[in-house]
This record gives C-alpha cells, structure tokens and sequence, in this order.
C-alpha cells in the first residue's frame, strides 16, 4: 500500500447536538468539530481545504458538483453504512476514499415504539391538559388485538413488527417486492398497499427512499384509511405527500400522525406541518442515542487513524477506500 499523506484538516459537520467531541478519543487528531449546518457556497467555502469530512447521517450532502469543487478532499467518513446523499461514484472519479461505520437499528425501532403508543394513547395531549388544571379527555386506542400495518420489513421493520405481537396486535405488511414468506417469517400476513393502508388501525413507514417510493403515500392511502387510524413515519419524510397528509389531519380522517423525518432537515421554521392538528413532530431521533453515537464516531476515529497510519481502512464503501 502506498504511503498516505497524513491528514491535516478533518471537518465533522452538523453536530447539532454536540455529542461527538464526548463519544469517542479524537485526540491527535486536528478535527473541526462544527455544529450549524451550511448549504451552497458557505458550505464549499468551510471544506474548501479539508483533506477529510465526517458526515453524520444524511444531514449534508456531498453531491458531484460540491465533490469536484474540493480538489484536497482524500477521504469521507459517513456515519452508518449507506448515505443516499453521498456520490460514491464521485468519489471514486476523484480517489476519494469513503469509509461507514457500525450502527444499530435498535434505537429506530424504539423510537417508532415510543411514538405508536404516545399517538395511540394520546399522552402529548393528556400531559399538557394535566399541566393546565384539567383531567382525562377522550379515549385512547388500546392495541391488543388492533391491526399493525408495516411498510417494509428490513431490520428495523423486523423490529417492530416483533413488537406488535408482543402487544397482541394482528400484523400485516407490504413492500413493493415484498414476499409472502418474508412477511411470514415476521409474523406478519402479506397484504396489498391498498389493503395494509386500508384494514390497519397504526401504519408504520420502514422503506427506503428512491425515485420509486418518493411520494408513494398519498391522498388515495390515506383515504383508504380507517377513520382515526394512526400514521407513523420514522424512516423518510418525502415518502408522504405532506399536503395530502395535513388534508387528512385537517379532516379528521386520519387520526394522528408522527413524523420523526423531514425534508429538508433542519425543518424550516414556516413548515407547515408544524401547525397541523393530532401531530407529533420529533428532530430525526430515530439513531439519535449514547449508544449509536459511540458506534459512528468510534468508527469514524477509527477510520481516520487508519488513513493516517497507511493500514487498511475499515468497512470500505467504494473502490477507492479499497485500493
């Protein structure tokens, strides 16, 4: 292998949170550790002569033009192991080397739970009527027995369906190439998109976002939907259409939603999905813990004292990273 110049400059952007300079030992390493999130040319001009970037989820975007602007840029860490707003092909045209790190889909698969049960209960809107002087109002939706509806079934939808039986709930799914021994090998039933949005009481989003699921729920889902059904969506915000959503609030024909992913992110203060009724809105949470926090930026340290070292760079996302 030959002889890597070390790295001079290392910038981790959007650490909104300020949790990474106390997950992992970046000592001896010269990291910029920047908590704003930059777009455009402010953007270019902060890593405009950085040898290395550590990106923390899908928070910034390295797209082709922004790549080929950064002629020093040698190496990308992302935190996980795919980013689909990372141009691994760029990357590769310019020897930029990327590299992931571990992370574990048990923090989503709480969070989606914590969300299921705080729609299904009410518990946002119970807790503030408490704090006003009041008392109980309305009823909740028990789940024993009410019909889970899940939106892919990858590691974290696996996850959660094992849940809903542990709650008792029937389960069903659909994907688009999802198959019938899958869905039953989770316990689960296989279903049409129309008859997952159709007979569920709580549907739940665990799909990935590409041009073919882009907007892949709209108002014909969630018309189908029971009135006073629950929507869910802790994997992308684009995969609902956001004006036929806020209609169904707005309606009462879906009776809650929580969204936990936007677009873009950080979410605009004039969104308008702030102000629609029966919502529970969350900053992407999903990954967000002490645990998964060391995993990303442990392996980010990792990977950027590999560099520096000349040894092998661990979990490799793309031919350069490999040579």
């Amino acid at each position: 292998m030959s002889p890597r110049p070390a790295l001079r400059r290392i910038v981790l952007l959007d650490d909104f949170g300020d949790a990474a300079r106390h997950a992992a030992d970046w000592s001896g390493l010269p990291v910029e550790i920047m908590q704003d999130h930059l777009q455009d040319t402010a953007l270019h001009e902060r890593l405009r002569d950085a040898d290395a970037v550590v990106l923390i989820r899908e928070r910034t975007a390295l797209t082709a033009d922004l790549l080929a602007a950064l002629p020093g840029l040698k190496l990308v860490v992302t935190t996980g192991m795919r980013n689909r707003v990372l141009d691994l092909a760029a990357c590769d045209d310019h020897g930029i080397a990327v590299c992931g790190t571990s992370s574990e889909p048990s923090p989503t698969v709480e969070l989606t739970w914590g969300l299921i049960l705080a729609l299904a209960r009410r518990i946002p809107q119970q807790e503030q009527l408490l704090r006003q002087g009041g008392w109980q109002q309305g009823a909740g939706l028990g789940l024993a027995g009410a019909t889970l509806g899940v939106a892919g079934l990858g590691r974290i939808g696996a996850g959660v369906a094992a849940i809903g039986q542990a709650f008792g709930m029937t389960l069903l799914a659909w994907s688009p190439n999802m198959t019938a021994e899958k869905a039953e090998a989770a316990g689960a039933t296989l279903a049409s998109k129309e008859a997952l949005f159709r007979r569920s009481d709580v549907v739940t989003l665990h799909l990935g976002l590409g041009p073919a699921t882009r907007g892949i729920v709209g108002a014909a889902e969630l018309g189908a939907m029971r009135p006073g059904a629950l929507l869910v969506n802790t994997a992308r915000g684009p995969l609902v259409e956001q004006s036929a959503l806020i209609a169904a609030l707005e309606s009462g024909q879906l009776g809650g939603a929580a969204i936990d992913t936007h677009e873009p992110e950080p979410m605009a203060p004039d969104d308008p999905i702030r102000t629609a009724p029966n919502t529970i809105l969350t900053p992407h949470l999903g990954y967000v813990t002490q645990q998964n926090f060391r995993l990303y930026f442990e392996g980010a340290v990792e990977a950027l004292r590999a560099w520096n070292a000349g040894t092998t760079l661990p979990r490799p996302l793309n031919a350069a990273a490999r040579d």
